[in-house]
């Protein structure tokens, strides 16, 4: 059994901040606890637009604060996020993410991923055997 706290988890190498400052992300779960998936508490900041395009990953995520949107580029179409709701990125679907509020997410990502991902250039991770 795996047990982490989260706080404690902030005060690691498990918190990674991305270089522009739009978000951080605290990894609990990684590829290396052989979970089959990874686990992550994001926080997307106030007044930030981040692109975002998982194309080696599926990944889900869950608003547990704050407020903002999502954005898909094929189409354009926006869904509002608030607490509660939760969106699915099943098709590895280009997106931007927007808050207007500081949002809290809990995120899973398969495959999982190692800790030290930062998005790339076109907004993907890199493929878990990179």
């Amino acid at each position: 059994m795996i047990v982490r706290n989260l706080e404690e988890a902030r005060q690691s190498e498990r918190l990674v901040k991305s270089e522009n400052g739009n978000w951080d992300s605290t990894r609990l779960l990684l590829a290396s606890d052989n979970g089959g998936f990874s686990f992550h508490i994001t926080r997307i900041y106030e007044g930030t637009e981040t692109h975002i395009h998982y194309k080696h990953h599926y990944e889900a995520v869950f608003c547990m604060e704050g407020e903002g949107e999502v954005e898909t580029l094929a189409d354009g179409k926006i869904w509002p996020i608030k607490p509660g709701d939760i969106y699915i990125l099943d098709q590895h679907d280009e997106h931007l993410l927007r808050a207007s509020k500081t949002m809290h997410l809990a995120c899973v990502f398969t495959p999982p991923i190692t800790g030290t991902e930062v998005h790339r250039e076109d907004g993907s991770y890199a493929p878990a055997d990179d």
